[in-house]
């Protein structure tokens, strides 16, 4: 069971990510290689293979661009393993904190989950047909069945159940779904709470977890209406189908040449000079970070997992600091670099119109729900997106999130009142915008707590 990567060529990756995100197409066209790359690493002779290093990307541009959104939607388009990380939650070795060898913990849990949910869904119809079984037996229980019923075929000369036979057909017919049923539900303990302050070592405190998880694990009895029965019933009988070390195999695999880790806010990081105190193991955490982007093995629950071959994406605004600032052993395993633009007022009509899950057909829907029909003038789209762009120029530059606090600032009045509305369509008019927002952008104290 392998990702099929085959057919998801650079052009395509692009014309996918131009579906979710606006503009950005020097770093669209990074990533898509970098994807392509891998499938390729994996069609090359196996003594060559090993030697391809996967091409790591430094993404740089203020917040807000879409730096995030494109190493997640990549992640999802393709089927790999993909974490996100906040670099600065990190400390250095020595200091109460995670410690960088979870990045590689955290992906392989990712990959394990992908796969046993992808197992799941293979085995699914045997797994209900034998819930389905299961439910007839908690509705006509066997021992209530003639003597010599069995639940084969009826052979020739043998009657059949015609009760157990009515009953399975009325279950498939959803005529008995509000019926209950008591069945038995595993529950698992969510494991050892770890009291803050202790120093642990993390590993360790995994180990726990999985320890009192094994000893924590019982049944309860628990009566459900037999539709809710059912889909449980198929759950559990998927779980005991999947093999948990064919699961293993495959996750392992899929991170170690699959797997994609997006490191976030990278410039925190970055050394400076003279600096004391919470900043100290600023310069740590690079150090302990290079052998992971470098290619190093890690101990995980699930045996251990190398990160040779995991693709690393990293970003960072670097509005105080630059990619150079890095220690040069982290730079030089990032060979690709990408500038990402500033947005305009241009890109955030595109933003608020294009994107499949653009704000205004996300409001819409969301009125919809209370039987309001929302229409947009195309000239109070292009108010919204040249007030937030107004909002960027006099306060912090936040990118395409400044769309967010208009949109909801534009529409917080018919958001509270839309259930005691009588009136079933509403226009969003220049001027209707320009009500709301206008007094604000003038007030700049009160726009800067509020927009």
């Amino acid at each position: 069971m392998t990702v099929d990567v085959q057919n998801l060529t650079p052009r395509m990756v692009v014309q996918e990510l131009d579906r979710y995100i606006i503009g950005q197409h020097k770093a669209k066209r990074a990533v898509a290689i970098a994807m392509r790359n891998r499938w390729r690493r994996q069609m090359v002779a196996e003594h060559l293979r090993e030697e391809i290093s996967p091409k790591n990307i430094i993404l740089v541009g203020p917040t807000g661009v879409g730096k995030t959104e494109i190493a997640r939607r990549i992640a999802k388009l393709s089927g790999a393993p993909f974490v996100k990380v906040e670099v600065s939650k990190f400390t250095e070795v020595g200091y109460v904190g995670r410690d960088v060898e979870s990045i590689l913990r955290d992906l392989t849990e990712v990959a394990v989950k992908l796969v046993r949910d992808e197992m799941e869904r293979d085995v699914m119809a045997q797994a209900r047909s034998s819930a389905e079984a299961r439910v007839l037996d908690l509705l006509f229980p066997v021992a209530a069945e003639p003597k010599g019923y069995s639940d084969r075929p009826a052979e020739p000369g043998k009657p059949a159940s015609h009760t157990r036979e009515r009953l399975r057909e009325l279950l498939r017919a959803g005529k008995l779904d509000d019926r209950e049923v008591e069945i038995d539900i595993e529950e698992q303990s969510t494991g050892v709470h770890v009291v803050p302050g202790l120093p642990m070592n993390e590993q360790v405190g995994q180990q726990l977890k999985e320890l009192f998880g094994q000893l924590g694990r019982r049944t309860h009895k628990r009566t459900v209406p037999v539709a809710e029965a059912q889909e449980l019933l198929a759950q559990q009988e998927a779980r005991k189908l999947v093999e948990q070390d064919k699961v293993v195999r495959e996750a392992v695999r899929r991170t170690e040449q699959l797997g994609v880790v997006f490191l976030d806010e990278i410039d925190k990081i970055c050394s400076r000079d003279n600096v004391r105190g919470p900043d100290v193991s600023r310069e740590g955490v690079q150090r302990d970070l290079l052998p992971m982007v470098e290619g190093t093995t890690v101990s995980t629950k699930y045996g251990p997992v190398r990160s040779d071959h995991v693709l690393f994406i990293a970003a960072g605004a670097f509005h105080t600091s630059k990619v150079s600032d890095l220690i040069p052993e982290l730079q030089g395993r990032f060979p690709i670099r990408v500038e990402l633009e500033s947005l305009t007022a241009e890109d955030f009509v595109r933003i608020l119109r294009e994107p499949e899950n653009s704000l205004i057909k996300q409001y819409r829907a969301l009125l919809e729900t209370e039987g309001i029909k929302l229409h947009y003038d195309d000239d109070a789209i292009v108010a919204m997106a040249d007030a937030a762009s107004r909002a960027n120029s006099l306060l912090e530059n936040i990118g395409a999130r400044r769309l967010h606090t208009v949109m909801e600032r534009v529409l917080e009045e018919l958001s509270f009142e839309a259930s005691e509305l009588t009136m079933k369509e509403v226009r969003i008019t220049p001027a209707y915008v320009h009500e709301r927002l206008d007094g604000l952008l003038e007030d700049r104290d009160l726009s800067r707590h509020i927009l």
